[in-house]
């Protein structure tokens, strides 16, 4: 890309063959258009509805369910194929309506675009639409009015531009069409260039169009977005490397099956059917249906909490967040200049403690000498002088008022040499007064003398070093330093006012504060283990000074520059970025390159902004979160949450959230696994003790898909943990199942496996080698029945086994979780409805059961949850 602010603007006017007086003529504009193209961005392209139903499909454990699905249709078992295919069906449907909102970014980054421009054609100044402006055109900026296109200035007339979306800068920027930029400049200050789609909120300048289009500086955004490519969250990954293991596990449980049961002499067509039942029962087919539901009801909550999810895998990424980079301007900060300190009377202090009986004059110059408008809270200028009207009305001066008092006869506006704009008001007895403001070096040299206590005294050098040091002191804390004077006009006309012989009134200090709940979310980011850093383009001062306060930093040498990321190569910025908290005069690449150096350390991390300059960023990393008031709609389409109230706090309580929602994910996988361990427990067993197999594939699915699902889904449900924010982030490395994790299933796998065969050997009571011939007997029929029955009750009180992962069931209050109790009761109503109605008997193949065999099928039933609760006892002692 052309450096064209390190050119002169007569050599780029030479360059792009263009003059000042008659700019382009319509025929070389047309002849441009063809060359450059409109000046407007590419369309990014819709993703298509089949390839969204792919992405939902495209997993190890759906391919095997699919496998599953066409077996059991190949071998007559037309109910069961029906049965797989309709929860795969399920999954896909739920993630691509979650999904299906197209993305936004590039579509949004065009509306951005200037509507009109106004342009010099065959030495005529013309308004056009902005897609029709051409590299050449000389383009007339006024205030209030849109950058169309990237430009050089050649003329800037007292111009300040707002660039906050853009770069950072937290205040208009002036811009300067006779400044010498050096080559490595950082976009906010390279003050003789004007960037498409920022806005003039003062002044007017004049410029040639460089750039348009997509090789604008948004443009680069807008390519850099397209670059990006979708990246597995955590559980997708984890959930992937499960099911290999899960299909390998069934592959080779089913073979072994086989081969046992043909050296046995069984035969090959009910050896085929085990063997595909033994799969069924070693594949948890509501498992992807189950966890995209679980993070769907983890979106309801987090809708709750003022955090709209735009994408469900988001959910479970942020409960794994280990770093949080945050833009500060709108984000860490209110985006407003706001008054903080005074210096007034050689006294600095805090803008709540301003004397203002002492200070009316000192007040005045703030409201009189100001551009900006004020009506009711509706404020509108240079957010400068909005944060001076604001001070003025906290203290009752109101401008409305005071213009009405203090009529302005003249002004000398501000401009970027002298630093300082002066206005002269006549009061209501006629008399003129000269209100003045701007940089402390322009107004201490014009004043001779200083108001203090309410006294005019002489300014002396000892003053001049105390204003000057006072000045000094509240620049250290990054306030941006206005000074304020004003003299009486005796017997001068208004228009012929000298800005000398003033008399200083006074020091304002004014920056972007932070927002009031940051500083205790930070807090609670650092207890959680999560890293918060700064990642702003304003300049380093500013940036440390507000993450010094709030505690994300506490040196200077915690702070690095785009400059100094350019030096680096992205292995050395990689080994940097672990001991950098704040990163300032960054452009959307090194954002970009900051995000990628994060996560190449082994990071999970969010990236939260509102410009558009955030948004390649956000796309970037593993969560990004845009904010929903402030923010622009480029950064709202690409982000994956969506923040409704602004706040960082919002952000940390989000990941509270997403920490809860993953651990009630876990609970589902565990519950599920070692449900379907004691299915695969209670067949090979069976096999190998020669006996009939307990369990038919229609029991095993149903159990699968109907009876374990509801538990599994209830678990979404159960409460935050509240000790889940002093834990360390998860380890991204660290697999679903942990050796704990596996001790559980394993345990509890068979327990529920043996109880159930238990049960299915009293049901037979006598030689069970003469079923193996005879499986339409009633009596193993019968005993069948009590497995099957055994199986799904002692899973249903295994649910409650999962509530909590410290403690008994009984330490949490046991009906906290409403949808869990209702899950145990419809499930065991709907158990009970297959065995005594006559219709579900034949179509589950069940029978009525006696008192007896009730009695042994809810015994062995509430063994899993009685043994865990004494085992959890045990070690609570």
């Amino acid at each position: 890309m052309y450096m064209w602010h390190v050119k002169s603007s007569e050599s780029v006017l030479e360059e792009l063959n263009t003059s000042i007086e008659n700019g382009l003529t319509d025929d070389e504009a047309k002849r441009r258009i063809d060359q450059y193209g409109y000046n407007e961005f590419e369309e990014e392209e819709q993703t298509p509805l089949w390839r969204l139903i792919f992405e939902q499909i495209n997993s190890p454990l759906i391919y095997i369910l699919l496998a599953a699905t066409v077996i059991s249709f190949f071998i007559g078992e037309i109910g069961d194929g029906i049965i797989i295919l309709l929860v795969i069906v399920l999954n896909a449907v739920i993630g691509v309506i979650q999904e299906s909102k197209a993305e936004k970014a590039l579509s949004e980054l065009k509306k951005m675009s200037s509507p009109k421009a106004l342009v010099k054609r065959d030495g005529v100044l013309k308004e056009i639409e902005s897609k029709d402006v051409v590299p050449g055109d000389i383009v007339t900026i006024d205030t209030g009015r849109s950058i169309p296109a990237d430009i050089r200035f050649f003329n800037t007339v007292n111009l300040r531009v707002e660039e906050s979306a853009l770069t950072g800068e937290s205040v208009p920027v002036e811009k300067d069409a006779n400044a010498n930029i050096e080559k490595d400049t950082a976009l906010a200050d390279q003050a003789n260039m004007g960037f498409m789609s920022t806005l003039s909120t003062y002044g007017r300048g004049e410029g040639v169009v460089v750039r348009t289009g997509m090789d604008t500086e948004i443009g680069q955004i807008a390519t850099l977005l397209k670059k990006q490519e979708k990246s597995k969250t955590p559980l997708q990954e984890k959930l992937a490397q499960l099911g290999k293991i899960l299909g390998i596990g069934a592959i080779v449980v089913s073979i072994l099956v086989f081969v046992i049961g043909y050296f046995q002499g069984r035969g090959v067509t009910d050896l085929f059917l085990l063997a595909v039942s033994l799969s069924v029962a070693a594949i948890p087919e509501g498992l992807p249906a189950i966890v995209t539901i679980v993070l769907a009801l983890g979106v309801q909550r987090m809708i709750k909490r003022n955090a709209i999810v735009r994408k469900l895998p988001a959910v479970e990424t942020l409960g794994s967040v280990s770093i949080i980079c945050s833009d500060k301007t709108g984000t860490l900060t209110q985006n407003k200049m706001t008054v903080t300190k005074t210096y007034v009377n050689n006294t600095i202090t805090s803008i709540d403690k301003l004397p203002s009986s002492e200070s009316k004059l000192f007040l005045q110059t703030m409201v009189l000498c100001n551009d900006a408008t004020m009506e009711d809270d509706d404020a509108t200028g240079d957010p400068t002088e909005v944060a001076l009207l604001e001070v003025g009305k906290r203290f009752d001066f109101e401008k409305q008022t005071l213009k009405k008092q203090y009529k302005r006869a003249y002004e000398v506006p501000f401009d970027s040499e002298r630093k300082m704009m002066t206005t002269v008001n006549k009061d209501v007895n006629g008399k003129n007064f000269a209100f003045s403001k701007g940089a402390l070096e322009s107004i201490l040299p014009v004043s001779t003398k200083m108001l203090k206590n309410g006294q005019i005294i002489e300014l002396t050098k000892e003053a001049r070093n105390e204003i000057t040091n006072a000045a000094l002191s509240m620049s250290e804390e990054a306030l941006r330093v206005l000074a304020m004077a004003y003299k009486p006009l005796d017997g001068e006309k208004p228009d012929e006012v000298m800005e000398d012989e003033f008399i200083f009134l006074g020091l304002v200090g004014m920056i972007d504060p932070p927002r009031g709940d940051v500083k205790e979310s930070i807090q609670l980011s650092h207890q959680a283990g999560i890293t918060p850093v700064m990642i702003t383009g304003d300049n380093p001062k500013t940036a440390f000074a507000i993450a010094q306060s709030l505690e994300i930093a506490d040196k200077p040498e915690q702070t690095m520059t785009g400059q100094e990321i350019d030096e680096l190569s992205q292995q050395q910025l990689k080994k940097r970025v672990e001991t950098v908290r704040v990163f300032a005069r960054v452009s959307p690449e090194h954002k970009v390159k900051i995000v990628d150096a994060f996560k190449q350390k082994g990071n999970i991390v969010s990236m939260t902004g509102d410009g558009v300059n955030d948004a390649p960023s956000l796309k970037k990393a593993d969560v990004g979160v845009a904010m929903g008031i402030t923010g622009t709609d480029v950064a709202k389409g690409t982000a994956d949450i969506i923040l409704t109230d602004d706040r960082f706090s919002t952000i940390v309580a989000a990941v509270e959230e997403g920490r809860n929602i993953y651990l009630n994910i876990k609970k589902s996988i565990l519950y599920l696994l070692s449900c379907n361990l004691g299915e695969i427990v209670a067949l090979l067993l069976a096999i190998l003790l020669k006996w009939p197999a307990p369990l038919t594939a229609i029991h095993i699915l149903w159990v699968n898909l109907i009876t374990d699902t509801l538990p599994a889904i209830a678990l979404g449900f159960e409460r935050g943990e509240k000790e889940i924010m002093k834990e360390k982030p998860r380890d991204p490395e660290e697999r679903v199942i942990t050796g704990q994790d596996g001790k559980f299933i394993l345990g509890n796998g068979f327990l529920i496996g043996l109880s159930t065969l238990i049960a299915f050997m009293i049901g037979l009571q006598g030689d069970f080698s003469q079923y193996l011939t005879n499986s339409s007997s009633d009596k193993l029929t019968q005993a069948q029945t009590m497995a099957f029955l055994t199986l799904s009750f002692s899973q249903l009180f295994h649910s409650f086994n999962l509530k909590q992962r410290k403690g008994t069931v009984l330490t949490k209050n046991l009906f906290d979780n409403k949808y869990l109790i209702g899950a145990f009761i419809l499930g065991i109503f709907i158990q009970l409805s297959l065995v005594f109605i006559p219709f579900f008997n034949d179509l589950l193949n069940v029978r009525p059961l006696d008192a007896n065999q009730w009695i042994v099928v809810i015994g062995f039933s509430i063994l899993p949850i009685m043994v865990n609760e004494v085992i959890k006892k045990i070690k609570k002692a």
